[in-house]
């Protein structure tokens, strides 16, 4: 009898054949859908100065382990190739996928995903070449933000890129996918519906093709009046915001950059924080208050990768109209990574394609808690080189703390200068909702009761001083007080 076999019915309590249950091996049979991945080097890709040719390649395939295991795959191994150009049919060459279907043969690895965008007809010819399913990056990156949106909206907007992803990819399979039924000939009256043919048939109608691809874009259309629908609620929600003049801080980076942990460090909040990439989607904003008694917005955002699809920059609209509106941007780096440079290229590149590359920036270099010493005594140097520039980077460990504080300084000074005013005021205790502003969004330096009204020395931004119209409430003396 095979181990594990479930127990047979007529078996005898007494019978020595039977397995004894003491003596079974417990073993934990792995969930995770085996994987091939597969990367493409170019040989005339453009590259960083002193880069290998081909080096570009070998880090996206690891960053496409790190994708692959974040969407619950188990690597069972890789496959790397140099190229001059890409094979128009199978992207690889003939000879390279024997290879590639021999390795996925070996592992037993029934699933294959390549680091590129693949076309439908290369991704066709592969699955038809190595006899197992094919996705490429795009596929893979769709999938990871389905598991982890969870908000309406982004639930929607994965739906439309998906949707729209499928539908140049769908394939028939001749007159198995179609639909019997439909004119096809002459105008008799012979046969059910006056046509010509077999009795109730009379050649092929719509095909099932045709028909995934009719709901697909009906599908697509509801998705985009649901997601137009969402957009004007949070217009609306963005117009009450507005109604108290704070200024937006937007956090940027490469994805697994450390963001979440940073805003976490920031703003106190409990957003989630895990090694896999893209743990953090939808758009999480808290108010934090800066040194000089200002309240500002503070937003965390989606991170980016390279090659993001045009496709998914514009699905996640609610995390980029944050960036958009900001005034001023934290791009995070991971400076453990020895490549952040060539990454931070890469948002510097999405920034662009947004149209916010003009937005006040203040770089901050996260993750200095993973330095050697050496490490950070060079980084340090190269940060005090760059602050004649006016553009030093600010070095901070959000799991540790380090540099926040300097962070918070560097954030106030960097913002938008909305300055403070000093003003003596009567206020009528009746204006409560002018009261509690003042003691939200300012500082009230000393306050007492006068008959019916408050009286009160407050530091405001100025912004709210004329829109609360303050100086109508203003008055000339200054009453007594001791203010340390």
């Amino acid at each position: 009898m095979v181990r594990g076999e479930p127990r047979q019915k007529c078996a005898s309590p007494h019978d020595d054949s039977r397995p004894n249950p003491v003596t079974k091996a417990q073993h934990q049979v792995s969930t995770a859908e085996r994987a091939l991945l597969v990367g493409v080097g170019w040989k005339r890709a453009p590259r960083f100065p002193g880069m290998p040719a081909g080096e570009q390649g070998r880090e996206s395939l690891t960053e496409l382990m790190e994708l692959a295991r974040s969407a619950g795959a188990e690597i069972a191994g890789t496959v790397f190739q140099m190229r001059d150009a890409a094979d128009a049919a199978t992207l690889v060459g003939r000879g390279k996928l024997d290879e590639i279907r021999a390795e996925a043969t070996a592992h037993k690895a029934p699933l294959i995903i390549f680091d590129s965008n693949l076309s439908p007809m290369q991704q066709r010819n592969i699955e038809e070449a190595t006899e197992r399913r094919v996705i490429d990056r795009t596929q893979l990156i769709l999938d990871i933000f389905a598991r982890h949106a969870r908000s309406r909206e982004g639930q929607l907007q994965v739906e439309l890129a998906q949707l729209n992803y499928m539908l140049p990819r769908l394939t028939g399979k001749g007159t198995a996918m179609s639909r019997l039924g439909g004119k096809s000939g002459g105008g008799g009256a012979g046969g059910a519906g006056g046509g010509t043919g077999r009795i109730g048939v009379r050649g092929p109608g719509e095909k099932k093709l045709e028909t995934d691809r009719r709901r697909i874009r009906d599908r697509v259309g509801k998705i985009q009046t649901s997601i137009d629908e969402i957009r004007k609620q949070r217009a609306l929600r963005r117009e009450a915001r507005n109604a108290v003049p704070l200024g937006t801080i937007a956090l940027v980076g490469y994805t697994n950059a450390g963001k979440s942990t940073l805003f976490n460090a920031l703003s106190r909040a409990e957003v989630l924080v895990s090694s896999r990439m893209f743990a953090t989607l939808d758009p999480t904003i808290r108010a934090l208050r800066l040194p000089s008694n200002r309240r500002v917005l503070v937003s965390d955002t989606v991170g980016f990768i390279r090659d993001l699809p045009k496709g998914l920059l514009t699905a996640f609209r609610a995390t980029l109209e944050e960036v958009q509106e900001a005034a001023l941007v934290l791009h995070v780096s991971d400076v453990s990574n020895p490549h952040h440079h060539e990454l931070d290229e890469e948002v510097d590149k999405i920034l662009r394609e947004l149209g916010v590359d003009g937005r006040p920036r203040l770089r901050v270099l996260n993750k200095m808690d993973r330095l050697t010493p050496e490490e950070r005594k060079a980084i340090i140097n190269g940060a005090e080189r760059s602050a004649g520039a006016g553009g030093a980077p600010v070095l901070v460990s959000a799991l540790t703390g380090e540099g926040i504080e300097e962070l918070l300084r560097r954030m106030d000074a960097e913002m938008p200068t909305d300055p403070l005013v000093t003003l003596s005021i009567r206020l009528p205790l009746a204006e409560g909702r002018t009261l509690a502003m003042i003691h939200a969004l300012g500082r009230v330096l000393h306050s007492e009761i006068d008959d019916s009204h408050m009286r009160l020395d407050a530091e405001v931004p100025a912004s709210i001083a004329k829109r609360l119209r303050l100086k109508e409430y203003a008055v000339e003396e200054t009453f007594p007080r001791s203010l340390s």
